[in-house]
């Protein structure tokens, strides 16, 4: 438990800090000497290590990330591992699915549970405008091979921007009339200086609804889609999937933060906003026991903030954080 009396059972778990996109609002055109070199990413048997630290403090649920997660060596055998853990009830991962149509078996196969899949427009073109290059098709391919699969549930994530995608909501809330899919419309956030993020690109709760139209009704917890996070959910009547909204600026959701996120150069951060963390990697090189990392670990917790301050940020000069989206973990 932390200092403000949340229950923390959450790991985003990332594997990677590479990408093989260039999403606007999370990397800047030039990406050279960002990501880390190998030797400053942790090892699968230095994961194996840290996860088994997270379960013996209670931590059950884990989700993959980066970076794209699908890129690092290895993938489908470091989720076999960790699926057959004791103590990790909940598996899960999120990737742009450029790699999902080769991969979406072996990981289900490995014991991989759910996905979500980062999909912000259904416009071949505005894809490869948003990811500076990226294909649509490859994508819709992995969607289908997830179903193929058993993942489920699957989530599709859509970050909202005036301008360039919100005239798509209503698009996307159709989809979830005709498959059993789980979208999922996200605020744009004010992280990593990417140059992107301005309070006019912002589109609030509010007005993500607005455009959702009508018909759209609130369902209870008991009925959301299986999952951890912060998103709210709603459906229309005879849909077999669901909408959700994640509004990390307009209705907060910090009184009831779960997660931590632990960066792929092994640095444990307790808030998505945070600039400062905990290191894990350097302590486990030099020795450290798994006594010693969980101390690590509690340490880490005491000091989780009470709530982020991306809000308050919007009407300063330098709005973004420091660190890239990718360097936190996802």
């Amino acid at each position: 438990m932390d200092p403000f009396g949340r229950t923390l059972s959450y790991l985003r778990l990332s594997v990677t800090d590479r990408c093989n996109l260039r999403c606007v609002y999370c990397l800047p055109a030039l990406v050279q000497g960002l990501f880390a070199p190998p030797q400053e990413l942790l090892t699968d048997d230095e994961l194996i290590v840290l996860v088994r630290a997270f379960v013996a403090l209670g931590f059950s649920r884990f989700r993959i990330t980066g970076g794209e997660p699908l890129l690092r060596p290895g993938i489908v055998s470091l989720i076999r591992v960790f699926s057959r853990m004791d103590g990790i009830a909940d598996l899960s991962m999120s990737t742009n699915g450029l790699r999902l149509e080769q991969m979406a078996g072996d990981l289900a196969q490995a014991g991989l549970h759910r996905i979500n899949i980062s999909l912000d427009t259904l416009c071949p073109q505005r894809f490869r405008a948003i990811t500076r290059g990226g294909s649509l098709d490859q994508v819709l391919c992995g969607l289908e091979a997830a179903f193929r699969g058993g993942l489920d549930p699957i989530k599709l994530n859509v970050v909202v921007m005036r301008g360039i995608n919100d005239h798509e909501i209503p698009r996307f809330v159709r989809l979830t009339e005709d498959h059993p899919l789980h979208v999922r419309f996200i605020e744009l956030m004010p992280i990593g200086d990417t140059g992107f993020f301005s309070k006019d690109r912002w589109v609030p709760l509010e007005e993500m609804l607005e455009k959702a139209g009508e018909g759209l009704i609130p369902l209870p917890p008991e009925r959301w889609p299986k999952g951890f996070g912060p998103a709210r959910y709603f459906q229309r009547p005879g849909a077999p999937g669901t909408v959700g909204f994640i509004s990390a600026l307009s209705q907060g959701f910090c009184a009831s933060c779960n997660r931590v996120r632990l960066s792929a150069r092994g640095v444990l951060f307790t808030c998505l906003d945070g600039t400062d963390g905990v290191d894990l990697k350097t302590p486990l090189r030099q020795g450290a026991s798994e006594e010693q990392i969980q101390a690590l670990i509690c340490q880490a917790i005491r000091q989780k903030p009470e709530h982020h301050t991306m809000k308050e940020r919007l009407l300063s000069p330098r709005c973004t954080s420091p660190r890239l989206m990718c360097q936190m973990g996802g």
